[in-house]
């Protein structure tokens, strides 16, 4: 990020996440990594979006602070879930 007293380029000292608690309209959470700035030459302080995030449905969407996006596609694979069947009588008959 750009410092914006000086100019000069500036790495996060602190970075976080929020997350939106609202799904987008394709589905997707948002995830926004905020960070804290300082600028080594002239000292000056700032908060700011380092990136963000689209995660969910069948692909993700990366925002940098830099204004690139790149989207990657991935094939969803869902597992099917573990079925455990148990039967009543045979629970009522170990507490015997």
């Amino acid at each position: 990020m750009v410092c914006p007293v000086c100019g000069t380029r500036t790495e996060p000292i602190k970075t976080w996440n929020l997350v939106s608690p609202l799904p987008d309209a394709k589905g997707r959470i948002t995830i926004t990594v905020m960070g804290s700035f300082e600028c080594p030459k002239c000292k000056h302080r700032w908060r700011g979006v380092v990136s963000k995030l689209k995660v969910g449905g069948s692909s993700i969407e990366v925002e940098t602070g830099r204004g690139k996006k790149k989207v990657a596609d991935e094939e969803v694979v869902r597992e099917k879930p573990e079925i455990i069947e148990l039967d009543l009588e045979d629970i009522l008959s170990e507490e015997e």
